[in-house]
């Protein structure tokens, strides 16, 4: 049985990725109730948002999901306090290094996946004590590394022995099945489910991706050690010329400022911060979770099957 599944007590290894603001309860519960692992975007959620968040998933289904956690939240003490006493299963980490919370996370039975960008944090991640280790690829939205998913995940591969999900790039059960013959075992996706139907999020947004092509992204930020990949608009080029003008990152920073909550709420193309993979050239429609999942693993698992030379 594939690790993942055995693990985490899921059907399919299939992850949503925890967007802030997007990978809420509707977008959460349909990724478990359709197979997958939903994980909550705890991103600029204070203690009793992601305690209410918990709350409304479990009111949608009874299925395993999980809470993304960033460890440069200004409430993260407060926010890992709330997963442990909600007896979350299963935790995502980003933006920081989660070994001084691994110990509390592993008494109480609590799964830990640590989203890496590099092989050398994924070896640090497993000595630790991580459970699995999620291996992001630049072509991922939102903040990322600068290392591709398909030279990454190999790599990391072989540099741990816990189960590797790769993620940044997939979207289909095309990318699934590259995924497994790289030595991962499952995916975690982002920008499919943004385009879900039950994702949470302005239409206007969910348009920008099925409009978007493989070069409609742009990575700013790079120039602060804080690379964010979005869809192009009128918000990048400011921060384009920001960085030619060798402005500060607090005037970087102020800038970036509610750009993604005007996107997801308000449907804000033009100012919003539009995060969003480089896979959102090959996103055509909007589709059910379910749609989206089954569509994924019948796909993968007729190419695996027919994929000997």
């Amino acid at each position: 049985m594939n690790r993942i599944c055995e693990m985490l007590g899921i059907r399919y290894p299939i992850f949503l990725g925890g967007m802030a603001h997007v990978s809420r309860a509707p977008l959460v519960a349909a990724v478990s109730a359709a197979g997958g692992l939903g994980i909550i975007g705890s991103g600029g959620m204070s203690p009793e948002d992601l305690r209410e968040e918990i709350s409304a998933v479990r009111r949608k289904t009874d299925t395993v999901f999980g809470v993304n956690l960033l460890l440069l939240d200004p409430y993260i003490d407060e926010q890992v306090n709330v997963v442990l006493s909600e007896h979350v299963p299963v935790v995502t980490t980003g933006a920081g290094n989660p070994a001084k919370y691994m110990e509390c996370f592993a008494k109480a039975g609590i799964k830990i996946l640590p989203v890496v960008p590099a092989v050398a944090l994924a070896r640090r991640m497993e000595r630790a004590g991580a459970d699995g280790i999620i291996a992001e690829g630049t072509e991922a939205g939102g903040h990322v590394g600068e290392v591709t998913t398909i030279v990454l995940v190999p790599q990391i591969v072989d540099a741990v022995s816990v189960p590797v999900v790769a993620a940044g790039g997939i979207a289909d059960g095309r990318g699934f099945a590259a995924a497994i013959m790289l030595g991962a075992e499952g995916v975690q996706m982002g920008t499919r489910f943004l385009a879900s139907v039950e994702a949470p999020v302005h239409d206007n947004f969910k348009n920008a991706i099925l409009a978007a092509n493989e070069r409609s992204t742009r990575v700013t930020g790079r120039s602060f050690g804080a690379p964010v990949r979005t869809i192009a608009n009128q918000m990048t080029k400011r921060f384009v010329n920001y960085e030619k003008e060798g402005r500060s990152f607090e005037e970087f920073e102020d800038l970036a400022v509610g750009g993604l909550q005007r996107a997801v709420y308000e449907g804000d193309v033009t100012s919003g911060s539009l995060m969003a993979g480089q896979i959102a050239g090959l996103i055509a429609e909007t589709r059910p979770v379910e749609a989206i999942i089954k569509e994924m693993i019948t796909t993968a698992n007729k190419l695996l099957r027919e994929g000997a030379l």
